[in-house]
């Protein structure tokens, strides 16, 4: 029965999110149920076309690419896939008719990764943040408001800015990893070998610009996903927090991180201001 095959393949996408990802699966648990294995489809999905492009270092990524980028079309077309995470994921879009644009801007800037190392402008850096991460808070946000168009339209500027923050944290946290791994730098006009205080604190009114702007529309979330979200952005403020307090150098030769008994206790705070309406 295709519904069987339809559930093991909703159960990849959520094993591959609970693997890659604890912080991230903690505050989709903190979804309503009815939406929270689509935001496991999605983040299944993005996370399949990462780690090609990232981490399969052995192996001819270009052509690996090339296949996934094949297969996801045959999924969308064809609405079945055997392989479970693009099967899991075609069926959200389908559900919630994302756009498919969407997810062509998104695979165009997976496709960067594959030969770009190096963003000398900001408009380069930009397109590959609309690609990487403002898309895919617009693919969840299709999700949130359920085919609301005019609440998608309210909200969309918000999810792309909250997009935009959570990269830019990532990838100041994993400067280190991204400049010594893989001979990537996305912060354009910045020499990241000479990562100094005022290049450091640019970056991060940039990125709190972002949260300031995500914030507003967060607060205008449907209650299904209010607190899912605002979870999400309260770690990654946190996070944000303690790379600023950090020294450049450190932050050079470290990957940065929130300590799990913190997580907790900002998941208490989450709850109670949910709870008490104060978000």
């Amino acid at each position: 029965m295709k519904s069987l095959f339809d559930q093991v393949s909703h159960e990849c996408s959520r094993t591959t999110t609970k693997a890659y990802s604890t912080s991230f699966s903690t505050a989709v648990k903190m979804l309503a149920p009815t939406i929270r294995q689509d935001i496991y489809n999605i983040y299944g999905f993005v996370r399949f076309a990462d780690e090609i492009v990232d981490t399969f270092h052995d192996y001819d990524k270009a052509t690996l690419f090339a296949r996934f980028e094949t297969d996801l079309e045959h999924a969308l077309e064809d609405r079945i896939s055997l392989n479970p995470i693009l099967n899991s994921f075609q069926r959200t879009v389908h559900q919630y008719n994302i756009p498919r644009h969407l997810i062509a801007a998104f695979m165009k800037s997976m496709k960067m990764d594959l030969h770009k190392s190096k963003y000398h402008t900001y408009s380069e850096y930009q397109e590959y943040i609309y690609g990487s991460a403002d898309v895919v808070g617009l693919m969840c946000l299709m999700v949130f408001v359920n085919g609301d168009e005019q609440k998608y339209n309210e909200l969309k500027d918000a999810a792309m800015r909250l997009g935009s923050a959570f990269q830019k944290v990532n990838f100041l946290r994993d400067l280190k990893a991204d400049f010594e791994d893989l001979s990537r730098t996305y912060f354009p006009n910045t020499d990241l070998t000479q990562l100094d205080e005022a290049s450091k604190a640019e970056i991060i009114r940039d990125i709190e610009a972002d949260f300031e702007a995500a914030y507003a529309g967060i607060i205008k979330l449907p209650m299904e996903a209010k607190f899912g979200v605002y979870t999400a952005y309260i770690y990654y403020k946190k996070l944000l927090t303690k790379l600023k307090r950090t020294p450049s150098m450190e932050i050079r030769s470290t990957r940065i991180r929130v300590p799990d008994y913190q997580k907790i206790g900002l998941l208490a705070k989450c709850y109670v201001n949910y709870r008490l309406n104060i978000l």
